[in-house]
């Protein structure tokens, strides 16, 4: 894991611009995701960077910044999986290798396959290819897009980083607001891959691929998700069990010890629990969150479940008052806004575990692949609710509206309140309505025009359609980005074992039956948890993580909440600010709950906030020097 940043020029350079002094200035920004060293080199064409948090062959004197035979320089973020076989496979080829990076193999792939490389690997990543002979750059994500770059085109040049804060302190002058995409953030609480905050800023997709050549920049899907064929019958509980061994295999195959963070719901656990099976001989500490709040706390299950299987429990204790100046230093780190709440306790939780390991296991994407989400009950269940008798339905919504609001976490009052909205649409429409942080009438009030619901994609069963959605942009663009920003703020990497591309394909082929049945939902998955778990753990309510926002809103955080909505930073986006501080009044009132709609405002607020400042350069001091990199080119490496 790291951080990685370039500039390419895209016509002849300009003189009143010095690509190295700016690359040391997005380096330095980034310097969280890479306290192990730091590198660059640069020629006509441009500059490249890497910082670098050692994961494998952390004895290495390299970053995650390398030169291979032909010249070609590779900058790669995040982990290959399965390179000790491409190893194998490229040495039968004639490939050399002299180091134990994992990041080693990239050159030697590109220099077999072309742009047919990223193919052949798995795991978590994104990388920048620099080949000097066909003067082309090629920047790939991973297929599930747990890691990012962010690029933009400017005055002639290329640039892209890791992070945002790190493309705008490469910038010659202040990026301009996105202000046509606010809608798009509103909505979802993330800026989706195609459309980023800033004018002429996306972000490159999962299983897509950059390259910028002599021909212009051409966007092109290495990977794309197959077509849906469900196999018939039960899933093969057996086959599962040996992919997702081998998936948790490889992604602790590492040299530097590693954790999980635990919940105590089926996804961490399982992980948990086969984690100890597949390497019985080490002991993974468990790290876990607390709220005070009764309804939020599942530290006494996961404590539990962490004794069980012989593992340490380390809490982390979530308090109201860390809200706003942790979330104000993320904001501020990545240069990005993410409406997550969850955002705040993962850097908490974050924080303390990279005091002590540098890798963690998390349950990312079960969810989504296998059906865990109230949504996708609500979607099998609204087509029989559809048949009802129209006045029956009516007075089924009034009596729900009655109902009144709940400070508890994830209530039945509130999941038949989302139930019962939208249901005259399509079922992908209803679905962005119900996942939405700010619904289309809030964002009307709010004096921001919704942008209009994107045509229904092309699948044969609804949770089909609706868990690719999610795959595609929830997750990736920001569950994902959620555990890699609020992980990498501390030097801590996030890996999902549920992500495992062999894990992607077998869940896709699972029966719409075998995800959610009836009142079930992941049934295969609670199946085949059972072999590992308790029957009590497997089949426990899922409550997600979530923060008691709603009652902080009405007491803790109220001031700080009322003197953000009122901001002129939110006006100058066209939201009207005076609606806004009427969502809160509503709220604390409890004539309704929009704390979601309010945190939202708010992380635009502080993420604005953070454009208007000045950004004040970082000494290149702070970056650590290479003290060894064997220089392939004639271009100069500058340290």
């Amino acid at each position: 894991m790291c951080g990685i940043c370039g500039i390419f020029h895209l016509h002849a350079p300009a003189t009143d611009f010095d690509p190295p002094q700016a690359l040391k200035q997005m380096l330095a920004r980034m310097h969280h995701r890479g306290p192990d060293g730091a590198g660059m080199v640069d020629g006509e064409w441009g500059a490249l960077g890497a910082n670098r948090l050692a994961i494998r062959g952390t004895g290495d004197p390299h970053p995650s910044l390398l030169g291979a035979a032909g010249g070609i320089w590779v900058a790669c973020n995040g982990e290959i999986d399965n390179h000790r076989q491409l190893r194998e496979r490229l040495r039968a080829s004639g490939h050399d290798f002299s180091l134990q990076t994992d990041v080693e193999v990239i050159a030697p792939l590109y220099m077999e396959y072309g742009l047919d490389f990223a193919q052949h690997l798995s795991g978590a990543f994104a990388i920048a290819l620099w080949d000097p002979h066909r003067a082309r750059l090629i920047l790939a994500r991973d297929r599930a897009g747990e890691r990012y770059i962010h690029f933009a085109i400017e005055q002639g040049r290329l640039m892209f980083a890791t992070e945002l804060a790190a493309l705008r302190a490469g910038h010659s002058r202040v990026p301009q607001i996105n202000v046509a995409s606010v809608a798009r953030y509103l909505s979802h609480g993330f800026y989706p891959a195609m459309s980023g905050p800033f004018a002429g800023c996306q972000k490159v997709a999962p299983g897509e691929m950059i390259i910028v050549d002599k021909a212009g920049v051409q966007r092109r899907d290495y990977h794309k998700p197959p077509p849906v064929r469900h196999a018939s019958g039960r899933g093969d509980d057996s086959r599962f069990d040996r992919l997702f061994r081998a998936s948790i295999w490889h992604q602790t195959d590492v040299d530097v010890d590693y954790g999980v963070l635990l919940s105590g719901g089926l996804d961490s656990s399982l992980i948990t629990a086969v984690a100890r099976t597949v390497r019985p001989d080490k002991y993974p500490t468990a790290y876990g969150l607390r709220f005070a709040e009764r309804s939020f706390d599942e530290g006494d299950v996961a404590e539990r479940v962490a004794s069980g299987l012989g593992c340490r429990y380390v809490p982390v204790m979530v308090h109201a008052h860390e809200l706003p100046g942790t979330l104000r230093d993320l904001v501020r780190t990545c240069g990005e806004p993410l409406a997550d709440p969850a955002w705040v306790p993962m850097s908490l939780l974050a924080a303390r575990a990279a005091r002590e390991v540098r890798l963690v296991l998390a349950g990312e994407g079960a969810d989504e692949l296998f059906g865990g989400y109230p949504t996708y009950l609500g979607a099998q269940l609204a087509r029989r609710y559809g048949a009802l008798p129209a006045p029956l339905r009516c007075a089924f919504g009034k009596v729900v509206a009655q109902l009144p609001v709940s400070d508890k976490k994830m209530t039945i009052s509130f999941l038949l309140k989302r139930f019962v909205q939208g249901q005259e649409l399509a079922p992908y429409a209803r679905h962005l309505l119900w996942t939405a942080n700010i619904s289309p009438l809030l964002m009307r009030q709010l004096g921001v025009e919704p942008m209009a619901v994107p045509p229904s994609p092309p699948q044969a069963h609804v949770l089909d359609m609706l868990q690719r959605q999610d795959q595609r942009h929830a997750l990736a663009e920001a569950l994902l980005a959620k555990a890699d920003r609020g992980g990498m703020r501390h030097g801590l990497e996030v890996r999902a074992p549920f992500l495992d591309p062999r894990i992607i394909e077998f869940a896709s082929s699972l029966s719409p039956a075998e995800r959610v049945s009836g009142l079930t939902t992941k049934v295969f998955l609670k199946r085949y948890a059972r072999r590992y778990l308790p029957r009590k753990v497997v089949h426990r309510r899922k409550r997600g993580l979530s923060v008691p926002l709603t009652a902080w809103l009405r007491g803790p955080l109220h001031e700080w909440a009322r003197s953000g909505l009122a901001s002129p930073l939110l006006a100058g986006v066209g939201i009207d600010t005076a609606t806004a501080s009427s969502l809160l009044a509503d709220h604390v009132a409890g004539a309704a709950d929009h704390a979601r709609a309010i945190w939202t405002l708010l992380v635009l607020r502080e993420w604005l906030e953070w454009l208007s400042e000045p950004l004040p350069a970082m000494a290149p001091e702070s970056l650590t020097r290479i003290k060894h990199i064997t220089p392939l080119q004639p271009e100069s490496m500058h340290v």
